[in-house]
């Protein structure tokens, strides 16, 4: 094995046994404008997810990405082309923040897509020695070059400030918060976003409790500056939605562990 693929073989190691590092949080100022238009015409996103992702009997959301890529793949790219004809400045806020949040999971299985016999998004991207696609340029709207990193960590947390984006866009892994099966709209939003939450929160790879304590998802590790100032704020953010175990949650002396699971989020 050569001397690059050991180096890339010991980064992915790293990366899948949760040491991932993640972009701050640093406002691309382009798009803080803010219109009238009240939304974006999803239905064509609404029927990919309507005829290619499915529930499994765990509760996952899985893609059929060889049957989408084989039939659909025309359809995906004629989305995506409608949404890049759209300046989202000329959005409503919240029209905004659902346009960004399809863009980016269309964009993830598009992604996907161009790489049918990886098992892993981290082992996808175009650059040598990426881990994952993320810095990748995927598509250009109103002249400006965007990657799936620009549309998370320049524009939907610092430009909107909601801690539940992490629980809507998907990073098609099995241990991401679900694609959700309902395109999001400026008038769903909301409600789609705290259905989000509550059901990873529910579901054991958001948060399980073990013998010592709590195993949680890693994206409370990675993002916890988005959901509180430090560990104890952590815990009281999870036990408000999880009321049910939150004397457990709120006890320090039960220990927090993080688990991910990078296996593509794949039906077929």
């Amino acid at each position: 094995m050569s001397t690059i693929r050991v180096f890339a073989a010991a980064v992915l190691f790293f990366v899948v046994g949760g040491a991932h590092a993640v972009p701050d949080s640093v406002a691309w100022n382009f798009w803080r404008a803010e219109g009238t238009q009240a939304d974006v015409d999803h239905s064509a996103w609404q029927t990919l997810l309507d005829d290619y992702v499915i529930i499994d009997p765990q509760g996952v959301n899985r893609v059929r990405y060889g049957v989408l890529g084989s039939e659909a793949r025309p359809r995906l790219r004629r989305y995506l082309d409608q949404l890049a004809a759209v300046d989202p400045r000329s959005l409503t806020r919240g029209a905004q923040q659902a346009y960004w949040i399809n863009l980016y999971n269309a964009l993830t299985i598009e992604t996907v897509l161009d790489y049918p016999r990886k098992k892993s998004i981290l082992r996808m991207g175009r650059k040598l020695l990426a881990i994952g696609p993320w810095d990748d340029h995927r598509i250009e709207i109103a002249g400006q070059k965007i990657t799936l990193n620009d549309i998370e960590h320049r524009i939907l947390r610092p430009l909107f400030g909601d801690e539940r984006v992490h629980f809507a866009v998907n990073c098609a892994s099995v241990s991401c918060p679900n694609i959700a099966k309902t395109a999001y709209t400026a008038g769903n939003l909301d409600e789609l976003l705290d259905t989000q939450v509550a059901a990873y929160l529910k579901h054991p790879r958001g948060l399980r409790q073990t013998e010592r304590g709590f195993e949680l998802s890693t994206i409370f590790d990675w993002y916890r500056i988005d959901f509180a100032a430090d560990e104890k704020g952590l815990r009281e953010w999870l036990a408000a939605r999880r009321p049910d175990i939150a004397p457990g949650l709120q006890n320090l002396s039960r220990k927090l562990s993080y688990e991910y699971n990078w296996d593509l989020n794949a039906a077929d």
